[in-house]
């Protein structure tokens, strides 16, 4: 107890000593002066400074290389010094700092450059029906149902952040003509041409559970707009559209259904619980497939045949393999993914090919991918699909392409007595959307997705 009590006396002590300290004893810094940054350009371009914030953003012309910007004007408050000088040469891919000082003073400041851009980044009509937007040509397309009045349609448009845009997002237009759309910001200017197509009887459709195509995950979306700037007179539909019949499907040649889900779903009754929405227009579907109506299934789609009566009234015929991952956990590619070609099919014509003809190469190193599979494994402990020959003897589908084990992950129903075909990719290694991209990252095979689905179109088609 007696060594706590002399400590706190001594602190006690020394408290008053500082305290009691000459009061004209001052510090020997010298703190006045500006530390301020009074004008700044690069290659020319005036710097706008926020003095709240200490920053200075330049604004460049879009496309204007930032690697190596010379500092052309710098003026700092009378008597100060800034680490940078008038003719220094910066690298402004990333933002800067310049410490301005003052005798013992000193503030540091963040430079940093903004390109003018002027793009219309979405157009959506009335909240629905997403735009196609072609970037080269700026150009934007919307497909709209018949029944949709194109002389009265509003659109939602986002755009480059401090740009401006006329005619205004949210205002009612009259389409029956294409528009012109004019994006402004700074010194740059894009003007883009939307076109909106009224589609009465669509020649194919793209079908989801959302409710319309600005809503469907990453994966589904990249299929769909694949499809909307590559099958004319295609559109999106959702499955209550189809269910309640607002989509005319008397000449559809081809409806594409590609599902995506976070973790897969794995046989009969996860798909029963997870694609209600489907199953809740499985009536209209299967009138469609009746009539003669063509359908591309792909990932977790594939599980609908066997509901709609394309496996007769097995409903177990289910693919009995599946699993994924998440989309932002996608795993990278350390190389090329394929799978094995069973059968010479159309589907297969024109494929980017690698070292082995027997391989459908699928993806590039530095892609990530979810893995997200829907097969049928090969084994007498695999519901009965003792071999392929059993496997096609049960579902009366037609093998196209195999995994490594043997597994179907590929196949066709072909049309007959008048119903129409199906064409079925179960593989993880078809796959349309990768959350980023390592460095380096060339696309080569991953082509070959695109290739093989306009290939699938035009087989279904014809």
């Amino acid at each position: 107890m007696k060594t706590i009590y002399n400590y706190i006396m001594c602190a006690l002590v020394a408290l008053v000593s500082f305290t009691a300290c000459d009061k004209n004893d001052e510090s020997s810094l010298d703190l006045n002066g500006n530390c301020m940054i009074e004008e700044l350009s690069l290659n020319g371009y005036p710097g706008i400074i926020d003095l709240a914030t200490r920053s200075i953003v330049v604004r460049l012309p879009e496309g204007t290389p930032a690697t190596q910007m010379k500092v052309t004007s710098l003026k700092v408050s009378q008597g100060a010094t800034a680490d940078v000088a008038e003719g220094q040469v910066l690298n402004m891919e990333s933002a800067q700092s310049i410490r301005v000082r003052m005798a013992d003073l000193y503030l540091d400041w963040n430079l940093s450059v903004l390109h003018d851009e002027a793009k219309i980044l979405s157009f959506v009509v009335n909240d629905i029906y997403t735009g196609i937007i072609n970037q080269d040509d700026k150009t934007i397309t919307v497909y709209v149902p018949g029944s949709v009045d194109v002389r009265n349609l509003v659109p939602t448009i986002e755009y480059s952040v401090n740009a401006s845009i006329t005619p205004l997002s949210g205002t009612a237009t009259d389409f029956s003509s294409p528009v012109t759309y004019t994006v402004t910001n700074n010194t740059a200017e894009s003007k883009y041409v939307v076109t909106v197509y009224s589609i009465g009887k669509p020649k194919a459709v793209f079908v989801g559970a959302a409710s319309d195509m600005s809503k469907l995950d990453p994966e589904a979306a990249a299929a769909c707009s694949w499809m909307l700037a590559n099958v004319p007179e295609s559109m999106y539909a959702s499955f209550a559209d189809i269910q309640s019949e607002m989509i005319d499907l008397s000449e559809c040649k081809v409806l594409w259904w590609h599902y995506h889900k976070d973790g897969g779903v794995d046989g009969h009754d996860a798909f029963a619980a997870n694609a209600v929405e489907a199953l809740a227009a499985k009536n209209q579907l299967r009138t469609y497939y009746e009539n003669g109506g063509a359908m591309l299934l792909t990932r977790y789609a594939t599980n609908l045949p066997s509901f709609i009566g394309v496996t007769g009234d097995d409903e177990w015929t289910t693919p009995n393999n599946c699993w994924g991952q998440n989309e932002d956990g996608a795993e990278l590619c350390g190389g090329p993914w394929s799978f094995r070609k069973y059968a010479d099919h159309a589907i297969w014509a024109n494929l980017i090919a690698g070292d082995n003809p027997q391989e459908i190469y699928c993806t590039d190193a530095g892609y990530h991918i979810t893995n997200s599979t829907a097969q049928y494994h090969i084994g007498a402990d695999w519901g009965g699909y003792n071999d392929h020959a059993a496997w096609e003897a049960r579902t009366g589908g037609k093998i196209l392409g195999v995994g490594g084990d043997g597994a179907v992950v590929a196949w066709e129903y072909p049309a007959n007595n008048g119903k129409g075909g199906i064409i079925c990719i179960g593989s993880g290694c078809y796959d349309w959307y990768s959350y980023t991209y390592e460095a380096g990252y060339v696309e080569n095979f991953h082509k070959n997705i695109a290739i093989m689905t306009q290939n699938a179109f035009n087989y279904l088609t014809k």
